[in-house]
């Protein structure tokens, strides 16, 4: 298979360029024909033909294909169904705010993290995503939003299949890649990576000296309470990911911000709320909680309305800045690996 151009930075397209005898202006001209979202080399009509020509036979332009489309109710919501080369299925979701639409992609195809309340988990990791294939999500949106809006995406977050520290290496890549000016120059300050707390992942990602935000997937304020739900708490304990966390802030002066699921009877209660704010007291984070989306066949259901409320009123006692987060997209399977199980049981009927 020929390789995808869009794994490339933009130094490597340059000598891409020059190993076939073209001056290194023309990289900026390729750069500037595949963030617009172009197909085909042949359409590059400021390349010579023979450049064209060369470029087709070595590469082709990028391996996302949308094969489904669904909006919500309200609009403020779309869920794409990504097709890979070689039949694997993403998702990615933009939500439309005030301050304009932010995309929510995957980072690999399944996870191994295995979050017991997590739909996208439960077949395991089947493979890292390339950075193409990430980057192909934001051009895929780019061009469907463009044909009604003629809005880009300006701001992205990495909250969608897969943990992106698992897969730091085209993480790193694709985020420099995206803020690139002559990419899609979208800010650091305009990314946000979750991750349910790989700690060395999170310290080195500290050091370099990318300031995007930091979301940690916590879900409990104690050992015992996390490891029932997340695996990933038998490796690092609650302690070490907020002390990871305080690390991130240090270097980079971004807030971190720590995801928090509700889950009726399991990590709801506001002697748990109370727990939590005595672990992040002092530390100038903020805690987004979030009602949990109820997945066939998972133990846990949503937290009743009552217990929410009490739960960030304890919260915003101790001291800690919260948020509930808006809920977006109930009827369209609006949380990571919903919408791929839907599709994907239909296919086996």
């Amino acid at each position: 298979m020929k390789q995808d151009i869009l794994d490339k930075s933009p130094e490597e397209i340059t000598d891409i360029l020059k190993q076939i005898g073209e001056p290194s202006f023309r990289g900026k001209q390729l750069l500037n024909w595949l963030y617009r979202g172009t197909k085909s080399f042949e359409d590059m009509t400021n390349l010579p033909k023979h450049t064209r020509i060369k470029l087709k036979e070595r590469y082709m332009i990028g391996r996302v294909k949308q094969i489904k489309k669904m909006t919500s109710d309200n609009s403020d919501t779309i869920k794409y169904l990504c097709l890979l080369h070689d039949s694997n299925i993403i998702e990615c979701v933009v939500m439309r705010y005030d301050y304009g639409n932010t995309l929510c992609l995957s980072t690999q195809v399944g996870c191994r993290m295995g979050c017991s309340f997590c739909e996208s988990t439960r077949q395991g990791l089947i493979r890292n995503l390339e950075v193409g294939e990430m980057v192909g999500q934001v051009l895929m949106v780019n061009a469907d939003l463009g044909e009604a809006e003629k809005r880009n995406i300006r701001n992205v977050v990495l909250m969608g299949s897969g943990e992106p520290l698992d897969n730091y290496d085209n993480v790193v890549k694709f985020l420099n890649l995206i803020h690139d000016p002559n990419t899609l120059n979208i800010s650091f300050r305009n990314i946000t990576l979750s991750t349910c707390g790989l700690v060395p992942r999170m310290r080195e990602l500290a050091d370099m000296d990318m300031p995007i935000t930091l979301a940690v997937s916590l879900h409990a304020p104690n050992d015992e309470s996390r490891r029932r739900i997340m695996p990933v708490a038998s490796a690092y304990s609650v302690r070490e990911v907020v002390e990871a966390a305080k690390y991130y802030f240090e270097r980079t002066g971004r807030r971190v911000s720590f995801e928090y699921s509700l889950m009726e009877g399991v990590n709801d209660g506001v002697e748990q709320a109370e727990e939590l704010g005595r672990l992040l007291e002092d530390f100038p984070c903020h805690v987004n909680i979030i009602p949990i989306n109820t997945i066939e066949g998972a133990p846990y259901r949503r937290s009743p309305e009552v217990r929410i409320q009490l739960f960030e009123k304890s919260l915003r006692s101790a001291g800690i800045q919260v948020t509930r987060r808006r809920e977006l997209g109930h009827e369209i399977g609006g949380a990571c690996g919903q919408l791929k199980r839907g599709y994907v049981d239909t296919l086996q009927r």
